[in-house]
């Protein structure tokens, strides 16, 4: 029994943190039933007996493994949006149709298809959608993902002309009813080709934009939509920073979501401002940085630093007072100075001599932060 139980602590100290996260959510949720759907909706792997590939099951939804080659790459931060998106491909995959994440930029429909591949072991590629793009183009994109047996990620795919996108959809059904007759060799675009039946189709899709079009009917039914919504921005900002060595981080991550919540309402509306995901992203990596080159310095201090460094340089001239204010307001007596590169400094100051220009200062700091 004692070595029942030392087993299984080792598999939890040893298990990402990932599975550790789900086995929590697991006991809060009280499942003890294989039948439960918090369980059932949870991608597993399974080792069958007497076949030599292991398959990978959510819900009633059953796939092998892709064997691609993709080294030790990052993985999301998974938040209830990413299981239910999770849920949502794979039974489109199950159905033999593709998958049409649509939302807001910077929710994370394109990545949420890269780290499904991920663990499925497949090799996906994305392709950003143009208005340039032909039919051609598209169906030398479908023949080598059906070949191949690849994913692939069509990025604002209603960019497309509607013109292209009606013979888009008789190329896509032309896989997909190969598929569901479990044919080895079809014909797509007056060519025939051979069929990996594992292959999948994403389009992803920002609604309400100018200069989109509407999809087609014909398209709409070969592909199961999902609707995504801004992510747990809290959530994904703590467990970045405990990936880059932070121990409050639950607290730091509060005042980091508080600060560009803040920024997004009071500041004015200037055009390069970014607020969301991919600028959080940015500045925790940037955070990082500063936490492993200076393990002794106070967290919090950190962070401030890195946020107040980071944003500067693009802050407005009439937000640069609220901007001071936000940060003084979270980061009470907290001040610490700048991170130099003075080797840097002094070649900007050289080489502005030698141009016959003044060094000062506050044009050298202009330089650094552009």
């Amino acid at each position: 029994m004692i070595k029942e139980i030392r087993m299984k602590v080792m598999c939890l100290i040893t298990m990402d943190a990932h599975s550790r996260d789900i086995i929590g959510d697991l006991i809060d949720a009280k499942c003890t039933e294989v039948d439960v759907f918090q369980w059932q909706s949870q991608l597993k792997a399974y080792w069958e007996e007497g076949k030599q590939d292991y398959n990978l099951r959510i819900a009633d939804a059953s796939f092998y493994y892709g064997y691609e080659y993709l080294g030790n790459g990052p993985r999301l931060v998974v938040t209830p949006l990413t299981d239910r998106i999770y849920v949502t491909a794979t039974q489109a995959l199950h159905l033999m149709m593709g998958c049409a994440p649509a939302g807001p930029a910077g929710t994370g429909k394109t990545e949420t298809t890269k780290d499904l591949a991920s663990s499925m072991g497949k090799a996906v590629y994305v392709f950003n959608c143009s208005d340039q793009m032909d039919y051609l183009s598209l169906a030398g994109i479908f023949k080598g993902l059906a070949a191949s047996g690849s994913w692939g990620c069509f990025d604002e795919f209603n960019r497309l002309v509607p013109e292209v996108l009606s013979v888009c959809s008789v190329q896509f059904k032309s896989v997909t009813d190969a598929i569901k007759a479990k044919a080895t060799r079809f014909t797509i675009q007056e060519a025939e080709i051979s069929l990996d039946p594992s292959c999948g189709a994403f389009i992803t899709m920002n609604p309400g934009y100018i200069g989109r079009s509407e999809l087609p009917e014909g398209l709409k039914a070969l592909f199961r939509p999902i609707t995504v919504v801004v992510p747990d921005l809290e959530l994904i900002c703590q467990n970045m920073l405990m990936a880059e060595g932070f121990v409050d981080a639950k607290d730091l991550a509060r005042k980091f979501t508080t600060l560009y919540f803040l920024c997004r309402d009071l500041l004015s509306a200037a055009k390069h401002y970014d607020w969301g995901l991919r600028a959080i992203k940015s500045v925790l990596v940037v955070a990082g940085g500063f936490k492993r080159a200076e393990p002794d310095l106070a967290e919090n201090a950190i962070l401030m630093r890195a946020l107040r460094d980071f944003n500067l340089p693009k802050i407005a001239a009439e937000d640069l007072d609220v901007f001071g204010g936000l940060l003084g307001d979270l980061f009470p007596a907290i001040n610490p100075p700048r991170n130099r590169d003075l080797k840097f400094e002094s070649v900007i100051e050289a080489a502005a001599e030698d141009m016959k220009m003044f060094g000062a200062p506050e044009y050298i700091l202009k330089i650094v932060q552009l």
